[in-house]
Parts: C-alpha cells; structure tokens; sequence
C-alpha cells in the first residue's frame, strides 16, 4: 500500500465530554496518533493527523474483526472525491472500540467523528482497508 496518504481524525469536544475518554475513542480506532486541541470560537475540536498508513492498520483490522468490510466499502466509496475520501463514525460506539459509521449530523448525540484521507488512488486504498469479501 502506498504512503503517500493524509489522514485527518477530528471530532467536537464538547463541554460535558471528558477530553481524556475522547481520546481514547479515537485511539481505539486508530492508534496513537498525534492529537491535539484545536479551539474555534467558543467549540474545541480533537484532531489529528498522519502521512502514513499506519494510523489506518488500527482501523483495517477493526473493519475485519468486525466483519463488516463489505458494508465499509460502500461507505467509503459513497465517500469519495476525487482524490478524497471522507466519512464519519459514531464516537460512542468508537469509545467502546467498534466501529458503527454515521452521518455528518443529526445521528451521534455527541457528534461523530469525521474521517477525511486524501491519497493518489482511493480505490486501491479502500481495497485495502476493506477487501471484497463475496
């Protein structure tokens, strides 16, 4: 699999949410990348960033463990731009270490956590992480 990839996490902190256990429901999907705490205007969002794949292993054998790439699949192609792929993913569920993919709004009481990775050839990369299982 190529390297040449950008990962964005971000998800919304909001002000009833331990930002410790927010954490921990992105590391549990994807590894310990490096996060911070971005403040705009009166929200405070948890992103982090990678070049590499490596941040998406975590993720890809979640998705396969769960058994659940094929619906993936049509998630992330669903999700694609050009050269972007971008979905979201409920952070409840993510706190417990499973993936359940979302909606930008209105689905995750807490708000979801939104997934964008940029990458030269998204439909090698969603092979990958999600192969064809029938």
């Amino acid at each position: 699999m190529s390297r040449e990839i950008e990962l964005i996490v971000e998800t919304e902190v909001n002000p009833t949410e331990d930002p410790e256990k927010v954490l921990t429901a992105l590391n549990r999907l994807f590894g310990d990348l490096q996060y911070k705490i971005e403040e705009r205007g009166d929200r405070r969002f948890l992103t982090g960033r990678e070049k590499s794949t490596s941040g998406l292993s975590t993720f890809r054998n979640l998705l396969q463990r769960e058994l659940i790439c094929d619906a993936a699949r049509k998630v992330l192609f669903r999700g694609t731009i050009g050269n972007t792929i971008t979905f979201y993913l409920n952070k409840q569920v993510a706190y417990m270490g499973h993936i359940s993919f979302s909606k930008p709004v209105g689905e995750s009481p807490l708000g979801p956590i939104r997934v964008e990775i940029r990458c030269e050839d998204p439909r090698r990369l969603i092979d990958w992480l999600a192969p064809k299982t029938s």
